[in-house]
């Protein structure tokens, strides 16, 4: 019996970017029906199907289907959330980590719809500074705590292997409302993420 995965994709999308995909290869020289490019058309359309999954998903929705009344009033933070992204101007990744922190304000969240926050909005072609302000936005609007901040850490593709070829670079975006935007509790939260506290 052979192995098979099953993955869910919309046909005609598939079908319309494996030809696409198709062509490319054949723009750029390369003989599309030689036996290791033989299936890369779908493959590569299957790919770009998944890495972009979050225009499917929608933030608010995540958030609300584990949203609690809960009277705790202290910081929350979830740090060394991994992502994975595509810059919207080359098409390549860039991945790292985002830290997200609020204060709540009557709600709470399920720890994990963080995490599924940042895959909703890494899921798409985009810039690190939009990612980072369409996260906060996210959490803010639908638990309205007193404050979120939001640190995103990444290393992009397209500065690494491309253009300036700067292989140790990174990118740090960041962005604070409401009780993060106080010195005192801006530097906790940022001090907090800095520390390695296992």
């Amino acid at each position: 019996m052979s192995y098979k995965k099953i993955e869910q994709f919309d046909e005609q999308a598939l079908e319309k970017l494996s030809a696409n995909y198709k062509n490319i290869l054949e723009s750029i020289g390369e003989d599309s029906s030689r036996e290791g490019l033989e299936k890369t058309p779908m493959r590569v359309a299957k790919a770009n199907l998944f890495l972009t999954q979050g225009y499917q998903m929608n933030a608010l929705e995540i958030l609300n289907s584990a949203k609690f009344k809960e009277s705790y009033s202290e910081m929350v933070i979830v740090k060394d959330i991994e992502l994975y992204s595509m810059c919207e101007h080359h098409m390549l990744p860039f991945f790292g980590k985002a830290h997200i922190a609020y204060i709540p304000n009557g709600y709470i969240t399920g720890l994990s719809k963080l995490a599924r926050v940042v895959d909703c909005y890494a899921r798409r072609l985009q810039v690190q500074e939009r990612m980072t302000h369409q996260i906060l936005d996210a959490v803010r609007d639908a638990l309205n705590p007193l404050g979120v901040a939001v640190v995103i850490e990444a290393k992009h593709l397209c500065m690494m292997m491309r253009g300036v070829q700067k292989q140790n670079s990174s990118t740090t975006t960041s962005a604070f409302s409401g009780e993060f935007e106080n010195d005192k509790t801006r530097s906790e939260f940022l001090r907090l993420i800095s520390a390695d506290l296992h």
